[in-house]
């Protein structure tokens, strides 16, 4: 009953909205729960005749599921865009996801790799082998660029321009920008390019991929978790560290460097600033510092 319509669904998120794959599935799945709570309701209803009782009650059957509070709001959310899609489509004259109301999160921030624990996690690569060398690549391309972990999966060979100092990055709907890439990334991506990679026997499809397994295949988001994963015990460190501690650890030095927020902005592939906003929790004493330095009357 409802596979048409979730089909038009991920029809519209891929075309006009141009979302990547994994977004794409995770709207996907945030629908289903809504699916999921009418049958075990027994309710067999198509999307045009849920009312707002019967999401009332689907959020308060997604709360008793245990879920956090950032979880039923990512569903909630994931439910509201695809009523605005049916309404889009003229399916439906009226939403009625309006006056449903997420539950309250507190955005908390990930945590930050100081310098030297970046350097810590680096100095466990086992550089004499092949693999070591290709994550000594990975990560130094993650700290030097920010970038997120799908964009370090998709990296293109053809994407590197080392003479000009910048990568050309592909971030969320495929979005391009170009970030610049420091010394020390760009030359252990040209060792492991350069006497590495050029033994791998490379799998159809993917000869332009910088980072592949040793099958020749581009590595997948789950091992890069679980190489940092691995390496982050190894160092020591206590910290929850995943691959976007990397890209946050990038931003936030580079603010706290003093550096504008509409560049890292750019750096970072963000759409909006306010998104940005959230690498600006600088201490007190910085915040100080920058107002004595530059505001004409502190």
């Amino acid at each position: 009953m409802w596979d048409i319509y979730l089909k038009g669904f991920k029809a519209y998120l891929q075309l006009e909205r141009s979302l990547s794959v994994n977004s794409i599935e995770a709207y996907i799945r945030d629908v289903e729960k809504l699916v999921q709570y009418l049958q075990s309701a027994g309710l067999q209803l198509p999307p045009d005749q849920v009312t707002l009782a019967e999401l009332q009650a689907c959020v308060q059957w997604i709360a008793n599921l245990g879920m956090s509070a950032t979880s039923q709001a990512r569903i909630i959310s994931g439910i509201k865009a695809f009523y605005r899609y049916l309404l889009l489509e003229d399916i439906i004259r009226q939403d009625p996801t309006l006056l449903i109301e997420a539950p309250k999160t507190r955005r908390q921030l990930p945590d930050v790799l100081s310098f030297d624990e970046i350097e810590q996690i680096i100095a466990q690569v086992k550089a004499g082998t092949p693999e070591g060398q290709r994550n000594r690549a990975i990560l130094e391309t993650m700290y030097s660029c920010g970038l997120r972990v799908s964009e370090v999966v998709s990296l293109k060979i053809s994407q590197l321009h080392f003479d000009a100092g910048f990568i050309r990055v592909v971030g969320k709907g495929d979005k391009e920008r170009l970030v610049p890439i420091g010394p020390d990334a760009i030359k252990y991506i040209n060792i492991y390019k350069d006497e590495v990679r050029v033994h791998v026997p490379v799998k159809k499809g993917h000869e332009d991929i910088l980072f592949l397994n040793r099958r020749g295949s581009a590595l997948t988001r789950v091992m890069i978790f679980l190489v940092i994963k691995d390496l982050t015990a190894a160092a020591g460190i206590e910290k929850q560290v995943s691959p976007h501690t990397f890209r946050h650890s990038f931003a936030t030095h580079l603010v706290e460097g003093g550096a504008d927020l509409r560049a890292v902005q750019e750096m970072l592939g963000h759409e909006s600033i306010t998104t940005t906003e959230i690498y600006t929790h600088l201490d007190r004493e910085f915040l100080r510092d920058t107002l004595q330095r530059f505001h004409p009357r502190f």
